[in-house]
C-alpha cells in the first residue's frame, strides 16, 4: 500500500503540473476563437470521444485485468491483440465520418471531424499501450507518459499563438502530438517487455472480443454519458451555447482528471484483489478519502467563487461570463457526486457486476438523452448541466446499492458522513465570510484552506497513527 500511495502522490504531481497549464491555454484559444467556433470543435470532439470506443472495445481495461493477473497473458496475446487494436481503429474513424455525415455535418466541418477524430484514435491506442505498464505495476512510468504528450501540446500551441491561431491550425497541431506520443509509448513498451512479432489467430481474437464485450458497453456508455450533451447543443441548440457549456466543462475536465487519472491504478488493484472481500473492503475505505478529500475544497471554492476562473475571456460579455459560471457551478455539484461515487464503479467493473453497471448506466444515457430533446432547445447549456447533475445522482446512488448488496463489500457509511459533514460546514463557513466580512477572493480562499484542514483533523478523517504508520512504511521501503 505505502508503494502504491507514493504513485498516486506522482501521478497527481505531474498531472497538478500539467492540466492548469493546459486548461488556462484552452480558455485562451476558446477567446481568440470565440464560442460560436470553439463550440464545433468541441462538438466534433465530443463525437469522436463517444465513437472511439470502438477502436478499444473494451481491450484495454480487460488487457490491463488479465495482465495484472496473469503477466504471460502479455506474450501469449498480444502478437494477436495489437493488429486487431490497429484495425478496430480504422474501424472507428470510418463509424465517426459516418455518424457525422448522419447528424448533418458536411464539407468542412467532416474534415475538422476526420482530423480530431483521427488524433483521438492515436491517443486512445496511446491510452491501450499504457495499459500494459499500469498492469505490471510500472505506476512511475505510466504517470509521466500520462501527461507527456499535454506537455508536448502544450509547447505547440504556445508557439502558435504569436503566429496566428486558426481552428485549423490547432487542429493539426493535436494531431502531430499524438503522432509522436503514439510512436514513443510503441517503443517504450517494446523495450521494456520486448518486441511483439505480429502472430495473427482468428481463435485468440474471437476469444478476446467475446470477454469484452461488457467491457466495450461499459465504456461506450460512459463515453455516451459524459459526451453527449455538447453533441446535442451544438444540433439542437447552437453552436454557441455548445461553447459555453465547452467553457465551463473544460474546468470540470481538468478538475475529473485527478479522479480520473487515480481510479485506473485502484481498478488494477480491485483486479488483483478480486478473489479477497477483505483487501476491496481495504482499498475502498482507502480509496474513499483519497478521491473525495481533496475534491470537497475544489467544489466548495468553485461554488462560492467559480467566476474568477473565467479571468481570460476578454472578448466575452459578462452576460456570457456568467452564463458560463452559472453551467459552471452546477457541473461541479455533479463533479462532488462522482468524488464521492466514482470509486465504485471502478471496485464493480472489476467483478462479475460489469454488466449491471452497463445497464444502469444505460439507464442514465437514455434519462439524460430525454431530457436534453425536452430541455436543450430551448434552454441550452444551463439545461444540459442540470441534467448531467440529475443522471449522476440516479447512477451514483445505484453503484453504492449494487457494491452493498450484491458485491457485499462493506460501505464506509461513518466515513461518508463525516465526509459529508466537512463539505457542510466549509460551505457554511465561506457563506459566513462572503456575507460578513467580505474578503478578497484569494485570502478568502486561503482561510478556508486552514479550515478545511482543521475539519479534517477535528472529525478525525485522517488519523496521526495512520500517518506515522505510513511515514514508517516509507522508511523501510
Amino acid at each position: 500500500m505505502k508503494r502504491f500511495f507514493r504513485n498516486i502522490s506522482l501521478v497527481v504531481l505531474l498531472n497538478l503540473l500539467v492540466k492548469p497549464g493546459w486548461v488556462v491555454l484552452e480558455n485562451i484559444v476558446q477567446d481568440r476563437l470565440g464560442h460560436a467556433e470553439f463550440g464545433l470543435f468541441t462538438a466534433l470532439s465530443a463525437l469522436t470521444l463517444v465513437l472511439a470506443t470502438v477502436s478499444d472495445l473494451g481491450l484495454t481495461h480487460y488487457s490491463v485485468k488479465r495482465v495484472a493477473a496473469d503477466p504471460a497473458f502479455l506474450t501469449e496475446y498480444f502478437p494477436t491483440i495489437l493488429p486487431l487494436r490497429g484495425w478496430l481503429n480504422v474501424a472507428a474513424l470510418g463509424a465517426m465520418l459516418g455518424v457525422g455525415w448522419v447528424i448533418g455535418y458536411r464539407g468542412y466541418p467532416l474534415l475538422l471531424l476526420g482530423a480530431i477524430g483521427s488524433s483521438l484514435l492515436l491517443a486512445q491506442y496511446g491510452q491501450f499501450l499504457r495499459g500494459t505498464l499500469q498492469a505490471h505495476q510500472h505506476f512511475n512510468t505510466d504517470a509521466v507518459l500520462s501527461v507527456f504528450e499535454k506537455f508536448l501540446l502544450l509547447g505547440l500551441v504556445l508557439v502558435l499563438l504569436p503566429l496566428g491561431l486558426t481552428l485549423e491550425r490547432y487542429v493539426g497541431v493535436r494531431v502531430l502530438a499524438a503522432v509522436f506520443t503514439t510512436v514513443l509509448l510503441y517503443g517504450l513498451m517494446t523495450r521494456l517487455f520486448g518486441r511483439v512479432r505480429y502472430r495473427w489467430q482468428w481463435g485468440q481474437a474471437r476469444m478476446v472480443l467475446r470477454e469484452t464485450v461488457p467491457f466495450a458497453v461499459i465504456t461506450l456508455l460512459y463515453g455516451v454519458n459524459e459526451r453527449v450533451d455538447m453533441v446535442m447543443l451544438e444540433r439542437l441548440a447552437s453552436p454557441t451555447e455548445a461553447g459555453y457549456y465547452a467553457g465551463a466543462y473544460r474546468w470540470v475536465d481538468a478538475v475529473m482528471m485527478y479522479i480520473w487519472t487515480i481510479l485506473p491504478l485502484f481498478f488494477a488493484k480491485f483486479a488483483s484483489a478480486v478473489n479477497s472481500r477483505d483487501e476491496q473492503r481495504n482499498l475502498l475505505w482507502f480509496g474513499q478519502r483519497v478521491v473525495t478529500l481533496p475534491m470537497l475544497l475544489v467544489c466548495a471554492f468553485v461554488l462560492f467563487r467559480g467566476e474568477v476562473l473565467f479571468w481570460q475571456f476578454k472578448h466575452s460579455t459578462s452576460a456570457e461570463v456568467a452564463r458560463m459560471t452559472w453551467c459552471l457551478k452546477i457541473l461541479f455539484v455533479n463533479v462532488l457526486v462522482h468524488s464521492f461515487f466514482a470509486l465504485y464503479a471502478s471496485l464493480l467493473n472489476s467483478t462479475r457486476f460489469v454488466n449491471l453497471v452497463s445497464w444502469l448506466v444505460a439507464a442514465s444515457v437514455a434519462l439524460n438523452i430525454g431530457l436534453n430533446l425536452v430541455f436543450l432547445p430551448q434552454y441550452g447549456a444551463i439545461a444540459a448541466a442540470w441534467n448531467t447533475l440529475f443522471c449522476a445522482i440516479f447512477v451514483s446512488g445505484s453503484y453504492v446499492w449494487l457494491v452493498h448488496r450484491r458485491a457485499g463489500v462493506a460501505v464506509p457509511w461513518k466515513m461518508l458522513g463525516q465526509l459529508g459533514a466537512i463539505f457542510g460546514l466549509l460551505c457554511a463557513a465561506w457563506y459566513a465570510m462572503q456575507t460578513y466580512l467580505q474578503l478578497p477572493w484569494l485570502l478568502e480562499a486561503f482561510v478556508a484552506g486552514a479550515l478545511f484542514v482543521g475539519l479534517i483533523w477535528g472529525l478525525r478523517i485522517v488519523r496521526p497513527a495512520e500517518l506515522k504508520q505510513l511515514r514508517q512504511r516509507k522508511t523501510e521501503a
